[in-house]
């Protein structure tokens, strides 16, 4: 097993809990960690033996164009869609944070982070 890890992802998307939020957009950041198994690769040097990561910051930013009321929503869509395309996946983490959140105070970001194993439910 090993993990593949996308950090520092930032996107400028409509996420949030007010109409304002969703018209004028704001900044987010991402993490993203996969873990799987790297053998394959490493033996062979091969891009077909891993996960390219290319295409999961394509899902990543695929699910960041489309609007949410929570970042709890946004991190629940990425977690399915790796899951769904890549199959050997064996879990996902993702960490989805907004950049200067309208608190009425100083605050640098607000974070979720969500976790889920392959073949655990998803909770609604």
């Amino acid at each position: 097993m090993g993990q593949i890890a996308l950090e520092g992802m930032e996107f400028f998307a409509f996420h949030g809990y007010y109409d304002e939020e969703q018209k004028i957009g704001n900044k987010y950041g991402v993490d993203l960690y996969i873990r799987t198994d790297l053998h394959a690769a490493g033996a062979s040097d091969k891009l077909h033996e891993t996960v390219n990561y290319e295409v999961l910051y394509r899902v990543v930013a695929e699910e960041m164009r489309a609007p949410a009321r929570l970042l709890e929503h946004v991190g629940h869509r990425v977690l399915d869609r790796i899951l769904l395309e890549f199959p050997h996946v064996r879990s996902v983490k993702v960490s989805v944070s907004k950049f200067n959140p309208p608190l009425g105070g100083i605050c640098h970001r607000a974070r979720v982070t969500l976790t889920r194993r392959r073949g655990e439910p998803h909770g609604r």
